[in-house]
């Protein structure tokens, strides 16, 4: 029996590459391309279905995947060999003008109160993409859309367990049967251009991402948090942000 194994799968496109007509097509063959070298062949059309919701899977394998993309880097997750699911959602850390409009709408009142008690923009734009990405990688999970986002649990409590203190922890805020586990990567240019990956893995056994590049240019990666969401409520563990 094949050993299970997870993986990250990172590329970095060139910004003129991105200027060029099919930009939405470039990037789906670019996903495309990382998973076909992570599986370790190429993919042939029907290797790859839709199920009810449109969320992509193998009919007739082991694995999960799912890719995502923003500005000039694409990330692929893969799980393999095993009972598992992934999630994946990158963004590029932009300055909104509607930021505070989506918290507003669709974050849990403790998540919105992390981003606006942060003491400068700077920070409080971070917190938004950690929360934003960590809710789309679980609606990437569950197959689910954009439209379902208030449907996400909240990722972030404000009561400590130790010492009676208050602080800002991400959590993983709703009952799971299975074991469930996202991490969270801070990716980062020399022109102080960042990205927030978060990648999710759900079933029993669980593994620690291994993280690859696909591209001749790469950009450091630091990791943020860890989320571990147990079956059992007192095994769950919430990292500080």
């Amino acid at each position: 029996m094949s050993m299970a194994s997870f993986s990250i799968g990172l590329s970095l496109l060139s910004s003129n590459a991105l200027k060029e007509p099919g930009r939405r097509e470039l990037l789906s063959a670019e996903g495309r391309r990382i998973l076909s070298l992570i599986e370790g062949k190429p993919l042939a059309d029907n290797d790859i279905a839709k199920d009810e919701n449109g969320r992509p899977y193998f009919p007739d394998r082991r694995a999960d995947f799912n890719i995502s993309h923003s500005g000039v880097v694409t990330a692929v997750s893969l799980v393999k060999g095993g009972k598992f699911r992934t999630g994946c959602d990158v963004q590029i850390a932009k300055t909104r003008g509607n930021t505070l409009k989506i918290a507003e709408s669709f974050f849990s009142d403790a998540e919105r109160d992390c981003i606006l008690t942060q003491d400068n923009d700077e920070n409080r734009k971070e917190k938004f993409f950690q929360i934003w990405t960590l809710k789309e990688c679980f609606l990437k999970l569950r197959g689910l859309s954009v439209f379902d986002m208030k449907k996400t649990p909240s990722f972030v409590c404000d009561e400590a367990p130790e010492k009676g203190m208050y602080r800002r922890h991400f959590i993983f805020d709703a009952a799971v049967s299975s074991p469930l586990s996202f991490y969270i990567y801070e990716l980062k240019n020399d022109c102080d251009e960042k990205y927030f990956l978060t990648v999710a893995i759900e079933g029993d056994g669980q593994l620690r991402p291994e993280i690859h590049w696909f591209s001749q240019s790469l950009l450091p990666v630091r990791s943020i948090a860890e989320i571990k969401a147990a079956v059992s409520p007192a095994e769950t563990v919430s990292p500080k942000i």
